[in-house]
């Protein structure tokens, strides 16, 4: 009997799966297998709604493959240690895998690659699972990336995607696999109360239902905060419980505007991780340096602190950063005002915000949230690096009757909507009633500043 062994990584599903296929054709027999690496957590990278979410994609994985006849192996450890003592185990010829994108995901693929050698064990790397166009595939003439989105969007629509791979019927597995146990999904105050279900199964019934219902408005409504609109996939791509290739596919099936409006904003997903694989210090460092000196937590604390609770006296900002800590998630839209808010009006560095970002968001994922921080800003991609969002006229613009304002904000439930995006204007008896800040620092005084950092860079 020949054995192969699928690590699963940030693919955590068995619908379009090519590494799982593969090995199913290779091989007799499969061992699916996912290792919590302790390296993920000394990296920063296991923020606890993360870690929540996680337990649902691997506790659905593992009932997916066990309705198969197979299950999921779980070990902790080091990696490349992990998969070794296991394909020593069940003695696999070969180890199959999907293509990272990020720096950490390629020195882990390197030294598995290694280690498996010593042991006359093939590692096999599939692109596009990860992704829906494998980064450095598409790149114009003398450069290896687009550093510009559009030119890329072009490209990229272009370049004929594999068709999706149906989920297997049967995962034959080896006798006598030891596994751990599956991690709990926890609670307590460090997981966000609001924070959805994870799982390959729960991704699925949430991209029909919201493809059904509004896909072909997505183009009119993805910036309606009040509305909600968005898809909210973000977190089942990031983890891979859902195929980009499958959605991409799915969306322009369904063609029309809002289709391909959405598969735009996917397309943004891909073009981040072909910017990050060619500028992978990109991910601690300014893409294009502005030469901006920031003002550092020291000299900020107050005002970080206050941007990070929601009690800015601004309250698109403030009902947004709420959000974030209620369910670890955020409006798109909010999150380029309150990214806008941090660096451009207060002036405080994105990485700063970068990180907060990813210590609460559940679909915090290293390339996307840096570079759209940086995008923001204007240390990144954006051909307008110096625009500001003013989060009044944001407001009035995407939630012009204060409906998504209230929805976090408590405070301004009873002002009406001709008030509720600047509270300050209101009689003084009326403003102290609310128990609601005033706002940090005028915007005409932030804009001035910020015009002025970047006029001596």
């Amino acid at each position: 009997m020949t054995v192969a062994v699928v690590l699963f990584t940030s693919d955590l599903r068995v619908h379009d799966h090519p590494p799982l296929r593969a090995a199913l054709r290779a091989a007799d027999e499969v061992v699916p297998l996912f290792v919590l690496d302790p390296a993920v957590h000394a990296a920063g990278f296991d923020a606890p709604n993360r870690r929540a979410f996680l337990a649902d994609c691997l506790s659905d994985l593992d009932a997916s493959l066990r309705r198969r006849g197979g299950l999921l192996v779980l070990r902790t450890g080091p990696v490349a240690r992990e998969v070794v003592q296991v394909t020593t185990e069940c003695r696999a010829d070969e180890v199959h895998m999907a293509a990272g994108v990020t720096r950490f995901a390629h020195r882990r693929e390197e030294l598995l690659r290694k280690q498996l050698a010593t042991s006359g064990v093939q590692l096999v790397v599939h692109d596009a699972v990860v992704t829906a166009v494998a980064p450095g595939s598409v790149v114009p003439a003398g450069s290896d990336h687009f550093a510009v989105f559009t030119p890329y969007f072009r490209r990229w629509s272009d370049v004929p995607l594999r068709a999706p791979e149906a989920a297997p019927r049967q995962v034959p597995v080896p006798n006598d696999l030891h596994s751990e146990p599956l991690p709990g999904r926890g609670t307590g105050p460090s997981v966000s109360p609001g924070l959805r279900a994870g799982g390959e199964s729960e991704g699925r019934r949430r991209l029909t239902s919201w493809s059904r219902g509004n896909l072909a408005a997505y183009e009119d409504r993805h910036d309606d905060l009040a509305g909600d609109a968005t898809s909210r996939l973000s977190p089942y791509l990031h983890f891979g419980a859902l195929s980009p290739v499958e959605v991409v596919q799915r969306a322009r099936a369904r063609g029309g505007p809002g289709a391909e409006a959405f598969v735009r904003q996917l397309c943004w997903r891909d073009f981040h991780y072909q910017v990050m694989a060619a500028r992978p210090q990109s991910s601690v460092r300014d893409y294009r340096t502005r030469d901006d000196d920031w003002r550092s937590e020291e000299e900020a604390a107050e005002e970080i602190a206050a941007w990070k609770e929601g009690r800015t006296g601004y309250p698109m900002v403030d009902a947004a950063m709420r959000q974030l800590t209620y369910e670890g998630w955020m409006h798109n839209r909010a999150r380029l005002l309150v990214a806008s808010f941090l660096t451009k009006t207060l002036y405080i560095d994105w990485r700063i915000g970068a990180r907060h970002f990813l210590d609460l968001l559940v679909d915090g994922d290293v390339v996307n949230n840096q570079l759209n921080w940086q995008w923001v800003a204007g240390t990144g991609t954006d051909t307008r690096p110096h625009r500001v969002l003013n989060p009044v006229i944001q407001g009035k613009r995407f939630d012009p009757q204060g409906a998504y304002v209230r929805r976090w904000v408590p405070e301004l439930q009873e002002v009406a909507a001709r008030s509720i995006h600047e509270p300050w204007r209101l009689p003084e008896f009326e403003r102290t009633r609310l128990d609601y800040p005033e706002p940090l620092i005028s915007l005409a005084d932030g804009l001035a500043r910020f015009r002025h950092a970047r006029s001596r860079g």
